[in-house]
Parts: structure tokens; sequence; C-alpha cells
């Protein structure tokens, strides 16, 4: 296990009675509030109406910016960091999911700044001044309301990368479950593989990780393997929706990557590319790779974490032999993410083709050439796993 450091600061108000906080909350850091969320859902729950009384109680002056898109564009974030320019923004609220939180923590940074907030992204510059967030979730998936990063699109440029830094901790998130109730099978079903993702991306590791981090992993995981069915079939099921809020917030917040060495995500720099090229939902993305990639790593050297997998995660008969078991595990991973979650199972049904894959898998690579983790990838193996997706 390597030595790391932990911190975060996210002061979190979970569960249905938490709410009635939030006007007290926001107007704890500033009275001139950026409300920013997305394509309206909120409006038709009831949300919308909710939050600008709260507001309006606590005495917080309200300027909106709605309409962020899934992987949210610079574009929007441009027009949002000039509104709280011209009318001194104090304070934002990001109500939504993962793409509204990670395009404020954008604002956030953009707000303090006299260039181009798109800059922090193309020049990897981290942030040292940021207006404070406050978010409300709706959503459970990218852990964007427990950690310090934001991916952010730019169609100009078919890039998609993140901005990250200690300033952009959400300074309070609101997790009340009963605020997913109304996302579709489709969206949670999504975000399910997302939070999946996150936490295998890392827990898939050469380095022996601690045994208290690695079944708390493990918990994690086959938390949402138990819940998201549920959630599927009895979307105002609470305990179900309970379990995924927390399970995404974990997943994400930094906890349990600490000590896994050189473990780092895989699946997602592929992935980004995929919904930069052709704007597809980040979770799908990650479902169709996800079980390309483990087959890419199965060998010798790794076969053991394949057989824990199996074993611990997918009650596979641990007397059989190791690949017979990293295989059956593979399998059960399939089955559930596109059987279970219902989930398209390949690129081409998306409508997506060879022509940009080259292109695409220099870029996931990034400037080192290569995606470290699990096991390194070149622009060679990551477009094999690309023609895998097909």
């Amino acid at each position: 296990m390597s030595n790391f450091r932990w911190s975060n600061p996210v002061t979190v108000y979970f569960g249905e009675d938490q709410f009635q906080s939030l006007g007290e909350a926001v107007a704890s850091y500033g009275k001139k509030c950026l409300f920013v969320y997305g394509g309206g859902s909120i409006k038709r729950t009831g949300l919308y109406d909710r939050i600008l009384t709260l507001l309006a109680q606590a005495g917080v002056e309200v300027f909106e910016k709605g309409g962020v898109e899934p992987n949210p564009k610079i574009g929007h974030i441009r027009e949002a960091v000039a509104i709280c320019k011209k009318e001194g923004i104090d304070v934002l609220l990001a109500v939504g999911g993962g793409s509204v939180i990670d395009a404020t923590k954008c604002i956030s940074a953009g707000a303090c700044v006299d260039f181009d907030p798109w800059d922090f992204i193309a020049k990897h510059i981290v942030p040292e001044k940021a207006l404070p967030i406050v978010d409300v979730l709706t959503i459970a998936a990218t852990g964007s309301e427990m950690n310090s990063g934001g991916v952010i699109s730019n169609p100009e440029t078919n890039d998609k990368a993140s901005v990250r830094g200690p300033i952009l901790y959400p300074k309070a998130s609101f997790l009340n479950p009963e605020l997913t109730f109304t996302v579709g099978r489709y969206q949670t079903a999504c975000g399910s593989a997302d939070i999946l993702s996150h936490i295998w991306e890392n827990w898939f590791t050469l380095t022996p990780p601690m045994e208290m981090l690695d079944k708390i992993q493990e918990t994690v995981i086959k938390t949402v393997i138990k819940y998201a069915p549920i959630a599927l079939n009895d979307p105002e099921n609470y305990e179900a929706r309970e379990n995924l809020m927390w399970a995404s917030s974990w997943a994400m917040n930094g906890f349990m990557m600490a000590g896994f060495g050189k473990s780092g995500p895989s699946c997602h720099p592929m992935e980004h590319q995929l919904s930069a090229f052709y704007d597809i939902t980040h979770g799908l993305g990650l479902a169709i790779l996800t079980p390309r990639w483990l087959r890419y790593c199965l060998d010798e050297q790794t076969v053991s974490r394949y057989v824990t997998f199996g074993v611990e995660i997918w009650g596979v008969d641990p007397d059989l032999p190791p690949f017979e078991i990293a295989n059956r595990a593979i399998a059960k991973t399939e089955e559930f993410l596109f059987e279970t979650l219902g989930l398209e199972d390949n690129l081409t049904a998306l409508g997506i083709g060879e022509e940009h894959l080259e292109e695409m898998a220099e870029k996931a690579c990034g400037a080192r050439g290569f995606i470290s983790g699990f096991k390194r990838l070149t622009p060679r193996d990551v477009l094999n796993i690309y023609k895998m997706c097909l």
C-alpha cells in the first residue's frame, strides 16, 4: 500500500429533512447568488419553486443560468462567467446532476480571473480562487457533489477534460434521495454504471491494497449491484435511492482511492473522447468500455485480481481455474450492465464507427503518450479496445 494524504472539506446535508436548511446555507456564503441548473426538469417537478422560496426567505438575491447540457459546454460557462462579473455574484448554487455541478465549478473559478475559463484546461492551470459553491444533487452518478474536479467539453476542438483543484470543493452539498425519484430508467442505469466505474478503475490494481479499503470498495460495489435494479423497477424506493446516492458520493470523494498506488482511471479518459466527439451519455460509454477493458488487461500478471473480483463480487466458485474465474466474472459484469441495467452493449448501435478512433486514442493518452493504471495503455492499446466495442 502507498502512503497518501486525504482531505474532504464538503459539508453534506443528507436526507429529506435537511432541505429546509438550503437558504441558510447559501446565505452564509453570499447574498447575490447565481442559480445554475440544467434543462428545466426542476421546474416540472416543483423543485425550482421550492428553492426560490427558500432563497427568498434567507434574503438572497437570485440570478439564473439554466440550460446546462450533459457533457457541459465551455460556451455556456463563458456566458455564466460574464453574468457573475457583471452582477457581482458572490455565491453559486448548482442544482442538478454531475454536469451542472461540474459546470458550476468551472464558472466559480472563471469568475475570479481575467482569462478565458477554457485556459484552466488547455493550459493546465490549477485555480487559486473561486466563488463558493452550494449544490443540490438530483441524480446519483458522478460524485461531483463531494470532490474537487469538473469535466468540461469544447465542441470547437472535440476536447473533453477536467478543471480541478482544492478550491473547487463545494462548500455544502444537499443530498435528498427523494429528489432522485423522478430520474428515469435510462439515466438511473447510466448513473449506476458511472458509480461502478469510479470504483472499478481503482480497485483493479497490481498494488496490494489495505484490506480495510479493499473491503469497503467491495461493499460499495455490491451495494450498487443490489440497489440499482431495485431503483429501476421501483423508482420511489427510498432505501434504494439513498444507497445509490451515498455510494455515488463515496465512490469519487477520494477516500477509497487513497493508497492504491499506480491505479487510476483508464476507462474514463477513453470515454471522455467518445462523449467529446459524439456527445453520448458518459455512463453509457463507460458501460460499453468496461468489459472490453477488463478482457484486454487480463493476463498472467493481472489474473489474481480478477479472481478476487469473481469470487468476492460475483460469487464465482473459487475452486475453478483462475482464468475461468476471471472470464466468468467479466461475463457477469456484461450481464449486469447490458441485461440487468438494460444499457446498449456496443458503439455501432450509437452511430459510432472507425472514422475518429485513431485520433481519439491519441487524445485519450494525452501528452504522456499512455494511460497509466491497472495496465499501461498506449494509443495502440486504446484503439484496440475501441474496436472491441464496435
